[in-house]
């Protein structure tokens, strides 16, 4: 049972491998070649294959074949096996001119056929076939303002030494490069290049025909250089330089009819991240909404601000905007992001306008608009409430007449002299004891704010700071009522607002605040029409 298990195991195995063949890859160390020259033809599976199973019999009618050799390696990365398999045959061309290299083919997995250059000459320059560059505008029309992505690549057949590719050149327009450079490998007529390739970002100042001059390569690079005996060669250090073509960018004038802000992308959306689940807001809780606008292939420097006008009952502490840009599939994404914390300082029902951008569409040559819309919320808390003073009872004055008539007006004189004291006294104790029962509320705030400033809790300074100034003026004080007071407590009260919703959060110190309410009470009171007063309807 065993054997059995382990014998299908092995089938398996093998089918897998046999499955695993997906590439079939052909190339050659030189094209073109002298007459005398040999060249070096590398066939590679990605697979484990057997030697026997490439049929090479097709190259016998245009090369002489020579010595062939076969390698097989394995390579493990993150456990994952990638197996390859190897050979490498000496040609030398029988004729001169262009000489076909037949297609390889196993198990249905076939390579491409090469056409290889035979010159009539011994030797021949390979500069341009070792090394060279091309560039790209990957969109050739644009409007004034719209970036166009510039696309260059360096191809090296030979090992680079050392080397430095230029930046292209355009008038009337900004290039910068975008990303980082990318390599990979790639076969051109036959031969295995390393690639190095850069994308730049150009965005017209000016309309018209602009011509973007191609970056130059310069360096050195190792050649294989043949000895004197003509059987050993060796490397050798040559300077190459190479260059592109020239290019023309047609740029295009915005519309007569636009107006505002000129911005146009190939594509723009506009979303907003709020606070879904809530249905309604406290008093003084900071809300966190989030703006996010996407634009493709458009200039970074032209992209719009998100900033709304808010009703004056909302207080709105934005972030500075973050922008960043990728490159996706070929074009440039440009993405700002502004989040804000908006902080109510008024019970009631309020409208966050629509946020409206709108842009440019090159493809369908109209003006859009990309829109988040109104939406309304709901504010609720409770004010700080003055304290009901309890009113003093009435007072009782009680007489006695007395037993003999001729003594009752001497009695009354006193009785009543006695009574007007008596009454005077109660009546200043009753204004006693409302002033202490006004003064109570204001004390018991004035501790607690007291207490947060020194703890430095910026939330409890706001609550006690309305606390005290509703019991002290009788009337419910909201934050824009009390930064009416005074310049010097609004701006204490604004600092703490910052500290506490703001991006640059830290210590909250609480004796601007202190001192503003103690300059308020110091101020001259011989106005009746006082800041404090004028809040009393």
């Amino acid at each position: 049972m065993v054997k059995q298990l382990l014998t299908g195991l092995f089938l398996l195995t093998v089918t897998s491998h046999s499955w695993a063949l997906s590439r079939l890859d052909a190339s050659v160390d030189k094209n073109p070649v002298g007459r005398d020259e040999s060249l070096v033809l590398t066939i590679v599976a990605d697979d484990e294959v057997e030697a026997s199973r490439l049929d090479t019999s097709g190259l016998m009618r245009n090369f002489l074949v020579g010595r062939t050799s076969m390698s097989r390696s394995t390579r493990i990365v993150n456990f994952d096996s990638h197996k390859e398999t190897r050979w490498q045959i000496l040609l030398t061309p029988r004729n001169t001119g262009t000489l076909q290299i037949p297609a390889f083919s196993i198990d249905g997995v076939s390579s491409d056929p090469i056409s290889l250059t035979v010159s009539k000459r011994e030797s021949v320059d390979r500069t341009s076939s070792t090394l060279f560059v091309t560039s790209e505008l990957l969109q050739a029309n644009v409007y004034l303002g719209q970036m166009a992505l510039y696309k260059v690549k360096l191809f090296l057949a030979v090992d680079l030494q050392r080397g430095d590719l230029s930046v292209p050149a355009i008038e009337g327009a900004r290039i910068k490069q975008l990303g980082e450079d990318k390599e990979s490998m790639d076969i051109v007529n036959g031969r295995r290049f390393r690639v190095i390739e850069r994308v730049y970002g150009i965005t017209p100042d000016k309309a018209g025909t602009l011509i973007v001059k191609p970056p130059v390569f310069e360096g050195d690079v190792l050649v294989p250089v043949r000895g004197n005996g003509g059987m050993f060669s060796f490397n050798e250090s040559r300077p190459m330089r190479a260059t592109g073509k020239e290019q023309q960018l047609l740029v295009k004038d915005k519309p007569e009819s636009w107006r505002g802000n000129w911005f146009v992308a190939d594509l723009v959306a506009l979303k907003e991240e709020f606070p879904e689940d809530v249905e309604e807001f406290a008093l003084g809780t900071p809300i966190t909404r989030t703006l996010t606008l996407l634009a493709s292939n458009a200039d970074e420097t032209s992209l719009p601000s998100l900033a709304s006008v808010l009703p004056a009952e909302l207080k709105t502490y934005p972030e500075k905007p973050e922008v960043q840009t990728f490159l996706r599939d070929e074009q440039l994404v440009v993405q700002l992001r502004l989040t804000e914390a908006i902080v109510p300082n008024e019970v009631g029902t309020f409208e966050l306008p629509a946020i409206e951008v709108p842009w440019w569409n090159p493809h369908l040559k109209k003006r859009e608009v990309a829109v988040i819309p109104a939406r309304t919320i709901r504010v609720t808390g409770v004010m700080p409430q003055t304290a009901v003073l309890p009113q003093p009872g009435p007072v009782t004055v009680q007489t006695d007449a007395g037993f003999w008539p001729w003594l009752a007006a001497f009695f009354a004189l006193g009785w009543l002299a006695t009574a007007a004291g008596w009454f005077s006294s109660r009546k200043r104790q009753a204004v006693g004891q409302e002033e202490t029962l006004n003064a109570a509320p204001q004390s018991a705030a004035k501790g607690a704010l007291e207490q947060a400033c020194a703890a430095g809790d910026g939330k409890a300074m706001l609550n006690m700071t309305l606390a005290y100034l509703s019991a002290q003026t009788g009337d419910n004080v909201t934050l824009e009522k009390a930064k009416s007071l005074s310049p010097q407590l609004a701006a204490a009260l604004d600092a703490i607002q910052r500290a506490l919703y703001g991006k640059q959060q830290g210590a909250i110190d609480g004796a601007p605040l202190l001192q503003a309410l103690k300059a308020l009470q110091q101020a001259p009171a011989k106005n009746p029409d006082t800041a404090l007063k004028s809040l009393n309807p």
